[in-house]
């Protein structure tokens, strides 16, 4: 039975369109070329499911290993158990390059890893790398600064009964741990933090009142004979500085060699590249001056009422505010800025080798870059420099300042705080995170380790002093304008101030 064209099957072959035939490549459809947001998720889905089958892939002896010292790759070590703890470390920051490792430079992390791995807490299979170990640590602090507590977070091997005893006798004495506790799987100590304390120390004549006929000291005077009754009397450093000079007098010098020693240290900063031969007699005037000053700061000590204006100029922080300009690089708008401080204490003041300190312990919930040391120049300025105690509360107004950075010679960082995680803690099975056991060692260890490196250092190079006396000396813009009776203007001058010869070191706050 024939059929007629129209009811024969289709044949799919002669159906199908002719190919293009591009004649010109101007004549190319540049759509063929664009690849949109779907095909990149494709392709970013592919590479990494092909990624992880070659990780899979991968055989263990291609992997890095850990050499002998004849540089042959050590054999693998029977698999043992790890679980996620808490340590609680101290260490005196003196000599390394900062908490963090970084190759090849000498810092804790580096040292205590190799201790983990030496007593057998971290097996020599995962001693190449930190994330094996899920490593983390509660806060970072930089080159120089010390902790007399701080929390790093690990999966370690702790069968040994006494692996804490091992750990520590692979550290140098200046690098503790005081525990472990355990934790669950998820823990991570920088994450899970509440809040931080941090502990300043700082000699007690940092607080004295800046020298007569310092740049400074004129730059207050001028300011209260235009806007008189604004700053505060200060008769106790006045006789200070009076008794100062009284010495001064009984060695011999007179008021022109004060002055012709104090016009000759400004023209040396000028001309520090100068060829000039020194004027030696000069030269001894100088260094008999800074020696009885010197000495006469060691001698003080402070007086209650001073004391008080203290601790009431660091209450001003307490509670939520603006810190934008306790930091750099952050603007008044910019939310991040805003900062909680719990508590604030300012202790009795204490001698050590014949000079007077206190110390100052910040408990914050965060902190920024530099926070803490601008924290403390910002009251020790105000109150040497006799203006409002308010001015600290007007620094957290939408108008700049310059406030100077402390030394970050009495910077130390106290205890990361678990308040709100050692209640989940609990309620897992696990004990809480806190340093309460551990105090009387902790105290023995900041005594010995790091309080003594703190006190030597400044005996040594004076670095207060240098601190204090760079501002009072500083000749430029008057960029400490909001120290006097004028107050903050909107049209102040912002721009960071080096202090010659400041190590660049701080806290990762």
């Amino acid at each position: 039975m024939s059929t007629s064209p129209a009811e024969q099957p289709t044949n799919v072959e002669q159906t199908k369109p002719a190919p293009r035939v591009v004649e010109d490549e101007q004549d190319i459809d540049k759509s063929v070329y664009k690849r949109g947001q779907q095909a990149k998720w494709a392709r970013s889905r592919k590479a990494e499911r092909g990624d992880r089958n070659n990780k899979r892939q991968r055989r263990d002896g291609e992997l890095p290993r850990v050499l002998d010292s004849d540089g042959n790759p050590l054999p693998s070590e029977p698999r043992r158990p790890k679980k996620k703890v808490a340590c609680l470390i101290g260490y005196c920051g003196t000599g390394y390059h900062g908490m963090q490792l970084n190759p090849p430079q000498k810092t804790i992390e580096g040292d205590l890893f190799e201790a983990f791995v030496e007593s057998g807490a971290i097996s020599r299979d995962n001693s190449n790398d930190l994330k094996k170990s899920s490593f983390m640590r509660a806060a970072r602090t930089d080159k120089g600064v010390h902790a007399a507590g701080n929390v790093i977070s690990l999966k370690m091997i702790i069968e040994d009964e006494d692996i804490l005893e091992k750990i520590n006798s692979k550290l140098p004495p200046t690098i503790r741990v005081w525990g472990y506790e355990r934790t669950n799987k998820n823990f991570d100590c920088r994450k899970m933090c509440s809040s931080r304390i941090y502990e300043y120390l700082m000699p007690t004549f940092s607080f004295l009142p800046p020298k007569p006929n310092s740049p400074l000291a004129r730059q207050i005077k001028e300011a209260n004979e235009e806007t008189p009754g604004v700053t505060r009397d200060d008769p106790e450093g006045s006789k200070w500085w009076a008794d100062v000079l009284e010495k001064l007098h009984a060695s011999g010098i007179t008021d022109k060699d004060i002055q012709d020693a104090q016009e000759a240290t400004i023209n040396k900063e000028k001309n520090n590249d100068s060829d000039d031969e020194p004027d030696m007699l000069l030269e001894e005037i100088v260094r008999k001056i800074k020696q009885t000053e010197n000495q006469a700061r060691r001698e003080y000590r402070i007086s209650k009422e001073r004391l008080e204006l203290v601790n009431k100029a660091m209450q001003m922080y307490i509670g939520h505010h603006n810190f934008h300009n306790f930091t750099l690089g952050k603007h008044f708008k910019d939310a991040s800025a805003n900062r909680y401080m719990k508590e604030i204490t300012v202790s009795e003041p204490f001698v050590i080798e014949g000079t007077e300190w206190v110390s100052i312990k910040i408990h914050g919930q965060s902190f920024m870059l530099h926070q803490i040391r601008k924290m403390i120049a910002m009251a020790a300025l105000v109150v040497r420099t006799g203006c409002p105690l308010g001015r600290i509360t007007e620094a957290f107004q939408s108008s700049r300042i310059n406030i100077p950075k402390a030394p970050a010679l009495g910077l130390l960082l106290e205890q990361p705080v678990y308040e709100g995680y050692n209640t989940r803690l609990k309620a897992f099975g696990y004990n809480e995170l806190t340093f309460t056991p551990f105090e009387k060692e902790m105290n023995e260890f900041k005594m010995k380790h790091i309080y003594d490196k703190i006190y030597a250092e400044e005996v040594k190079d004076n670095t207060f002093h240098g601190f204090f006396g760079f501002i009072d000396g500083f000749n430029g813009t008057p960029i400490f304008n909001f120290l006097t009776a004028n107050g903050i203007k909107d049209s102040q001058e912002v721009r960071e101030v080096v202090i010659p010869n400041e190590k660049n070191e701080g806290i990762a706050e």
